[in-house]
């Protein structure tokens, strides 16, 4: 039984891709693309203003698939292209402000924390990338909620009624794909490197 090694640094997925800068550049970007795409699918929350969106489970996969130098990277370029005009956040909105404006901060933080527990092995079992992804949430929520209640003007059980509690089923429901999927692609890539 092997457990999540502090010391020793794991590939991750976009290891396996060959190239050095122009892949990592591709990469950084694409991340930010799927982040982007992914905040189109929008449903709106009774009772918050923050919508659900699927942002954050892509923040979460990019930041285990990339690394946390190029996770952390592409959601620092989808954060600052977003605020800068670009129309990828939730429902093609852009720029800094509003409610929810906390959350897309908080992916920056939460897909390097993501990427350095993936470059530990924690995404190589359903359990350990189940608490990756729950570390990276709760980084997520660390900072959006703060920032939902600064301008909503809410306190902390507001905050936490509005920003988290409506949250907390459809963010299980990703964690629990993620479980399946990042392990899952982990055990074909040793079935090919085997049959290679």
């Amino acid at each position: 039984m092997s457990t999540l090694s502090l010391a020793t640094r794991k590939p991750v997925l976009a290891d396996l891709v060959p190239g050095a800068l122009a892949r990592d550049i591709t990469l950084v970007v694409a991340g930010a693309a799927l982040t982007g795409l992914a905040a189109q699918v929008v449903l709106p929350v009774p009772g918050s203003p923050v919508p659900m969106t699927g942002q954050t489970f892509a923040a979460l996969l990019v930041g285990a698939a990339l690394g946390w130098r190029r996770g952390g990277a592409a959601l620092l370029l989808y954060l600052v292209a977003g605020a800068a005009g670009v129309p990828w956040f939730n429902g093609g909105s852009a720029g800094l402000f509003g409610a929810s404006a906390g959350y897309v901060v908080g992916f920056v933080f939460a897909a390097a924390l993501v990427g350095a527990l993936a470059g530990r092995g924690g995404d190589r079992t359903p359990l350990r990338t189940a608490g990756t992804m729950a570390l990276g949430n709760l980084v997520i929520y660390a900072v959006g909620v703060p920032w939902l209640m600064a301008t909503a003007s809410l306190d902390l059980t507001g905050g936490l009624a509005k920003g988290v509690l409506p949250f907390l089923v459809g963010d299980a429901l990703k964690i629990a794909v993620a479980a399946g999927l990042l392990p899952a692609t982990w055990a074909l890539v040793r079935r090919f490197r085997r049959e290679g």
